[in-house]
């Protein structure tokens, strides 16, 4: 359903989806109108920055919030209040089958990662290296090796390749033997 205006003359269109003929009703006169806010806004300062009252004229920094058409403007240490989220850091550990030479991994890493250095034997209680700073990868077992890093979207995308890494190197061992 919806109005238009033909010829100066208004008329409601209804169009249901039945096999009867369109229905054109004409309108009833509805006078023009206009319709004005007050484009005037205020916002609040609450948490922290409110122990402290302003001066006219006087500039606060923080964050502004909008919720329920008011504003409020918070200091950023106050954001995890306002929103009850906490942050926190994630520690992910990956533990893998591999079979081959730890020496190996470390080499072939080095050709596609610019940096990959060793760690000394009392940080990594045994063979380990770091990949970019940010990924560990250690000697578990003639098995086994583990990755090690904090969750953060660039040392979980060194994680992904260096995984995929691992993988096709155990898929070239296992076709040559």
């Amino acid at each position: 359903m919806f109005m238009a205006d033909i010829a100066g003359v208004r008329v409601l269109y209804t169009g249901d989806y039945s096999r009867e003929e369109y229905c054109h009703l004409c309108a009833a006169e509805i006078p023009q109108f206009s319709l004005y806010f007050n484009s005037e806004k205020m916002a609040k300062t609450i948490r922290r920055l409110a122990e402290k009252t302003l001066e006219v004229g006087e500039s606060v920094s923080g964050l502004l919030v909008k919720k329920a058409f008011t504003c409020q403007i918070m200091a950023l240490d106050d954001l995890h209040v306002f929103l009850q989220l906490s942050t926190e850091n994630i520690s992910q550990r990956i533990t893998i089958a591999y079979n081959g030479a730890f020496g190996v991994l470390k080499h072939r890493l080095k050709q596609i990662f610019e940096s990959v250095e060793s760690l000394p034997d009392e940080e990594s209680e045994g063979l380990a290296f770091r990949v970019h700073e940010r990924l560990t990868v250690k000697y578990e077992s003639e098995k086994h090796i583990s990755l090690h890093w904090r969750s953060d979207p660039i040392s979980d995308m060194v994680s992904d390749s260096v995984i995929i890494s691992i993988l096709l190197i155990l898929i070239l061992i296992t076709s040559y033997c």
